[in-house]
């Protein structure tokens, strides 16, 4: 997921090392939508990188819905958020907000109701996507799992989803990737009944799901593409996803029983 800061040129370094060795393990990269999820809706994620965005190109190159980044620990606001948000609304595509989690920085709670304050909101209108808790490697220091325990990594997601819970009527979407989710909280399942998967792979299969979930809502499949920022897909038809914006839950998915439905 794209970040608004940018670290120091030796991490970026190590960064971009990284990101080819996973790449070389995982799968190449694909600027094309993966042949195993063809026919699905097409999206993007998006952040202050992108600036103002062109949303009727996007449109117009198949972008059906989009997530903007709004926040990120509890003092930064994406300064863009406003023509990426709005804009994206105005072009006809589905939108939602995303919050960047740094949780050595402050509580669950207190990053999450900075969320809600600054455009992290949810309406059940078929068009506004659940709010989004994006939470991976930390970009900005060693420590991987941001010095938390897992136990305390578990328990600051919680926090942060009750929170999104309470004031918004959802539980966030958590954005993340299975092997910073083994890592850090220990594969933990004491999501995946409730909170719908955005699952973060670079490749041409989505592969290994944290525990508990059976299958991913969010895609995010390449980091760069036809659509500006990352590039993604929803798991279901254009009409499914406009239900999991008005309200359906993770439970509510034809997935989840077995399905495909439309």
């Amino acid at each position: 997921m794209a970040r608004d800061r940018k670290p120091s040129r030796s991490r970026r370094a190590r960064i971009a090392a990284a990101s080819v060795a996973a790449l070389a393990i995982g799968g190449t990269a694909l600027a094309e939508v993966p042949v195993s999820a063809a026919g699905r809706p097409k999206g993007h994620d998006v952040s202050s990188h992108q600036k103002n965005v062109n949303w009727s190109k996007a449109k117009s190159k198949g972008a059906t819905f989009v997530y903007v980044k709004a926040t990120e620990s509890h003092t930064y606001r994406n300064p863009y958020y406003g023509q990426q948000y709005h804009g994206a609304r105005n072009a006809g595509l589905v939108r939602g907000a995303y919050h960047f989690a740094l949780p050595h920085k402050s509580s669950g709670r207190t990053q999450a109701a900075y969320f809600v304050r600054n455009g992290g909101g949810w309406r059940a209108d078929g068009w506004t996507l659940p709010p989004a808790l994006d939470i991976e490697y930390n970009p900005y220091g060693k420590r991987k799992c941001y010095g938390l325990s897992k136990a305390r990594m578990v328990g600051w997601i919680k926090s942060f989803s009750d929170e999104v819970k309470r004031q918004t009527g959802r539980r966030p979407v958590i954005y993340t990737n299975y092997n910073w989710w083994k890592r850090c909280t220990g594969n933990s399942s004491a999501f995946a009944s409730n909170h719908a998967l955005w699952l973060a792979r670079y490749g041409s299969t989505a592969g290994a799901l944290p525990k508990g979930w059976t299958f991913w809502t969010f895609w995010q499949y390449d980091n760069g593409g036809s659509l500006p920022g990352d590039q993604n897909l929803f798991n279901g038809s254009l009409s499914q996803l406009k239900k999991f914006a008005k309200g359906w839950g993770a439970l509510d998915h034809p997935l989840r029983q077995g399905t495909d439905g439309t």
